[in-house]
């Protein structure tokens, strides 16, 4: 049996905190990697470890290219380049999260919600359901 629990609300406030602070360093430093520079990224979501000293970051980046309709074509890229850059977006993220006793290590991650939300809406959508509506109705 799996004891899944679910986040503190210490967690999920300290992950919204460290959230804003990640949104405004990739948004005002420069990289110099042509895979994160000039390319629109969303932090949609981080999770933060019970100890508050891992930070699960899901990133998104935004206006790419689906490949076969799953996932962003770019984003492995830009996940790959963020690990590279983790200290330096540590660094300066670290003013922004004065207020915390730690400092987090950031491990960077597709998110994949979207394409599950996508997958759900055409299942929604297919003929079979809309069948079993009209049946119902």
């Amino acid at each position: 049996m799996s004891k899944s629990k679910a986040p503190s609300q210490r967690q999920l406030r300290v992950g919204e905190l460290v959230r804003h602070a990640l949104t405004e360093v990739l948004t005002r430093e420069q990289f110099n990697d042509p895979s994160i520079d000039n390319q629109l990224i969303s932090i949609t979501e981080v999770r933060m470890s019970p100890d508050l000293k891992i930070a699960t970051c899901f990133v998104s980046p935004l206006g790419g290219q689906r490949k076969n309709g799953k996932g962003n074509a770019n984003a492995g890229l830009i996940c790959k380049s963020l690990a590279k850059q983790a200290k330096f977006i540590r660094a300066r993220a670290t003013p922004l999260l004065n207020q915390m006793k730690y400092i987090p290590s950031f491990r960077f991650l597709e998110d994949t919600s979207f394409d599950n939300y996508a997958k759900i809406d055409t299942l929604l959508r297919s003929d079979v359901v809309q069948q079993d509506l009209l049946k119902d109705s």
